[in-house]
């Protein structure tokens, strides 16, 4: 058994892991990137084999009280009869899949959905953006399932997504939206707002002329400087700041 101070830390990680994934849904929302259907999960940092979702509510008023616990096969740990997101099953799948990765958001950011439909790279062409990496799979629904309504909704399908991921940090799904995954959720925050801003100014600029791409190099560079301690904690400022948590 724990003894009352091993409990009394391990309370503390969790309530903190719990209010990092309250705020992150509130940022996500503050930053136009998840809409009422999108998601953002943590793994729980004392048990590997579960992670943390809100209730199926929309991401902007998610609270502490939507939380819920899910084993990775998306299974409910506890009574809760609320309903769950269907397409929980993203998270579970990848989490299982990567060990590498404590943090996964699927959104539909509008920048980045019509780069889900043409042949056109959304590979970063501004260093803020080298954290999305330098590749990135289209996963279409239709080479495994055929005609579906369009979610995630079953362990076969996200561990479908999840292949088509592979050791990346950002997929996108045909006429859906993508997914982003990483090693935290500041990092993953990090991220998904990249991805978001990187295709609107890829749109941008292809008015212009032809895009100039970074590098391997520079993506190799920049991004391991870009999810560093100092400016995601940098980072993390502004964005709770921008949510409303200013002060906390």
């Amino acid at each position: 058994m724990l003894d009352k101070a091993s409990r009394h830390n391990d309370d503390v990680i969790r309530e903190a892991t719990l209010t990092e994934l309250v705020m992150a849904n509130r940022i996500l929302a503050r930053e136009d990137v998840i809409d009422d259907f999108g998601h953002i999960s943590v793994r729980n940092p004392l048990n590997p084999d579960t992670y943390f979702l809100s209730r199926s509510r929309s991401p902007a008023v998610v609270t502490r009280g939507d939380i819920m616990e899910f084993t990775l096969d998306g299974d409910l740990i506890g009574e809760d009869h609320r309903r769950p997101y269907a397409e929980r099953h993203i998270h579970g799948a990848i989490y299982k899949d990567r060990p590498d990765v404590n943090a996964v958001t699927h959104h539909h950011a509008r920048s980045v959905l019509p780069f889900t439909m043409v042949d056109v790279p959304l590979r970063p062409m501004f260093h803020m953006a080298s954290v999305i990496g330098k590749d990135i799979n289209i996963w279409d629904s239709q080479d495994e399932f055929g005609d579906t309504n369009m979610l995630v909704d079953s362990m076969e399908m996200g561990h479908s997504l999840s292949r088509a991921l592979g050791d990346n940090r950002v997929a996108l799904l045909r006429g859906h939206g993508c997914i982003c995954a990483a090693a935290d959720i500041r990092s993953v925050i990090m991220i998904s707002i990249a991805l978001k801003d990187n295709a609107a100014l890829i749109r941008e600029t292809r008015q212009l002329g032809e895009v100039t791409y970074l590098t391997d190099g520079e993506i190799d560079m920049a991004s391991r400087m870009l999810l560093s301690e100092m400016p995601l904690a940098r980072a993390w400022d502004y964005w709770v700041g921008r949510a409303g948590f200013n002060g906390l």
